[in-house]
């Protein structure tokens, strides 16, 4: 007798809570209607640097403001794929230097959920839309076990 094997649903990364935020948060940017026609594959394209474009960036650099922006979306997406997960509300705090070295905390409560060192933000983006979506969901998942893991701390802080 041989065991079926268990295959595990492909799940495609457009269809991720953290996409799926980060979808939201760009949408919500969009105050004129200018990007009603985009797709949201076109709104997320810029956070795609393929290794080609990445080996033409320089080593070091300062980082312009519409990175800094992408930047912050992602991590509000992160927040609030937390929110979503845990019902704790989660605020995002980034300090940054302009040479784009700095920190980006998620803060619930009184507890950090996520805790992340930047450098060269310049070059901040991601291969392919899975690792992009690999990336967020990894933030995600972190930051609902810490407060799943200090709920007291998250909640009444």
């Amino acid at each position: 007798m041989t065991e079926a094997a268990v295959l595990e649903p492909i799940v495609s990364p457009m269809d991720t809570l953290f996409i799926k935020e980060l979808i939201k948060q760009w949408r919500a940017q969009d105050t004129h209607g200018a990007w009603e026609g985009k797709s949201d594959e076109m709104l997320l394209a810029p956070y795609i640097i393929t290794k080609e474009q990445r080996r033409e960036m320089p080593i070091i650099g300062d980082p312009d403001p519409e990175t800094l922006w992408r930047l912050e979306l992602f991590f509000n997406a992160v927040g609030l794929s937390i929110e979503r997960s845990t019902g704790v509300m989660v605020s995002p705090m980034m300090k940054m230097s302009h040479e784009g070295f700095g920190r980006q905390v998620l803060i619930a409560g009184r507890l950090i959920v996520v805790n992340k060192q930047l450098r060269d933000v310049h070059r901040f983006g991601f291969v392919s839309m899975e690792s992009l979506a690999e990336e967020g969901t990894k933030y995600v998942n972190a930051g609902v076990d810490m407060i799943n893991q200090f709920t007291d701390v998250a909640k009444y802080g």
